[in-house]
């Protein structure tokens, strides 16, 4: 099976690594940055980074033939799980609304030293 690397408009990596890659049904993000789409900088708020977090995954499945129905997990990585969890249900449950067909979601908790707080991966599965 073919590797595929799915690069996107809002956001490159600085080193050689695609944003997310498909090999089959499988698709797996790199790390994903909260950053502005376009840009290197990061916005203040934990609400804004999110958002910015789901446009660049978003990208990702479109770039790789997929929708937000064929997530299987998403893993976030926050400086404060307390004020993240909350912060993350609204647009979760926006793109994931019903309570019986909902991917498995973890907060890991990772030392913070600057602007992002907030980061993610996550892995799907398209069935062809």
């Amino acid at each position: 099976m073919a590797r595929k690397s799915i690069e996107i408009e809002s956001f490159q990596h600085a080193n050689p690594i695609p944003a997310a890659t498909r090999i089959g049904p499988f698709i797996t993000s790199s790390i994903t940055p909260p950053t502005n789409p376009g840009g290197r900088d990061v916005p203040d708020s934990l609400e804004e980074q999110i958002d910015n977090l789901f446009t660049h995954v978003g990208q990702m499945l479109e770039g790789a033939g997929a929708t937000w129905d064929d997530m299987a997990k998403m893993t976030f990585y926050v400086t404060d799980p307390a004020a993240s969890r909350p912060a993350l249900n609204g647009p979760w449950m926006e793109r994931f609304p019903d309570p019986e067909s909902r991917p498995a979601r973890h907060n890991m908790k990772v030392e913070g030293g600057g602007p992002v707080q907030i980061s993610c991966t996550f892995e799907a599965y398209v069935e062809d």
